[in-house]
C-alpha cells in the first residue's frame, strides 16, 4: 500500500522570524545549510539558508529549480562556450556569476557546474529529481587564481541522500591541509576556501 501525500507546509510559519528561525536553524548549518522539506515520487525539496560556506562546484546530472523566498543570492556557473575562431576547437570554460533576488525562480541545466553562494538571513528553495541508475553527482574544486583556473579536485558519488552526502563531501576535502589543496598547475591557488562575494542584497536595500 502507497504511503500517505504528506501535508502542505507553509513556508512563511516553518521559517518565522525570529521565533520558528531560532527552532529550525539547526537544520541550516554551514557548508552546505540545507534541509529536505519533502521526498516523494522522485522529487526532492529542499530549502536552504545563509550564509553558507561552498567553495566547490556541483555537478548534477538532472536539472535544478531555484527560487528565492527571501533575500537574494549568487548562482557561480562554468559555461562551455565554443571558440569563435576555431569552431573545432574544445569549447573553454567561462565562469559566470547570476543572480536570484528574492521572488525570482531560475531553472539550472542538468550538468551544469555550479557554487550557491548564499547570505546571511536569506531563504530558499531548491527542487532536485532523484539521480538515473549509475549517473554520479561530481563536485569540483578549480583553482581560484583567475589566470589558471584548472580543476584541482573532483570528487564523484551516487547520491542519494540530499541532506548529507554533499556536505559530508565538502566537509572531506575543505579540511584537508592547505598544502594538499594547492593547484599543481599554477603553484598559486589554493582550492577550497571560500570566495570572497559581494552580498547582492546590500545595493537594494537588504532582505525585504
Amino acid at each position: 500500500m502507497a504511503a500517505p501525500l504528506p501535508s502542505p507546509l507553509s513556508l512563511p510559519t516553518w521559517h518565522a522570524f525570529p521565533l520558528l528561525l531560532a527552532t529550525n536553524s539547526h537544520l541550516l548549518r554551514p557548508p552546505v545549510n540545507n534541509a529536505v522539506l519533502y521526498h516523494h515520487s522522485g522529487t526532492t525539496v529542499m530549502i536552504v539558508g545563509g550564509p553558507n560556506a561552498r567553495s566547490d562546484y556541483h555537478i548534477n546530472p538532472t536539472p535544478e529549480w531555484f527560487f528565492q523566498y527571501r533575500g537574494g543570492m549568487v548562482l557561480k556557473v562554468v559555461e562551455q562556450h565554443p571558440d569563435p575562431q576555431d569552431p573545432k576547437a574544445p569549447c573553454r570554460d567561462v565562469f559566470r556569476d547570476i543572480t536570484i533576488h528574492e521572488g525570482e525562480m531560475f531553472l539550472l541545466p542538468p550538468n551544469t557546474p555550479h557554487n550557491p553562494i548564499r547570505f546571511c538571513d536569506t531563504v530558499g528553495l531548491v527542487i532536485e529529481q532523484d539521480r538515473p541508475t549509475g549517473m554520479n553527482d561530481r563536485l569540483r574544486w578549480y583553482c581560484p587564481n583567475e589566470s589558471c583556473r584548472k580543476v584541482v579536485h573532483e570528487a564523484s558519488f551516487y547520491c542519494t541522500d540530499l541532506g548529507s552526502q554533499v556536505k559530508g563531501a565538502v566537509v572531506d576535502y575543505t579540511s584537508r591541509p592547505r598544502e594538499e589543496r594547492l593547484c599543481r598547475e599554477c603553484g598559486v591557488g589554493v582550492a577550497g576556501e571560500k570566495p570572497v562575494v559581494k552580498d547582492v542584497n546590500l545595493d537594494r536595500g537588504g532582505s525585504e
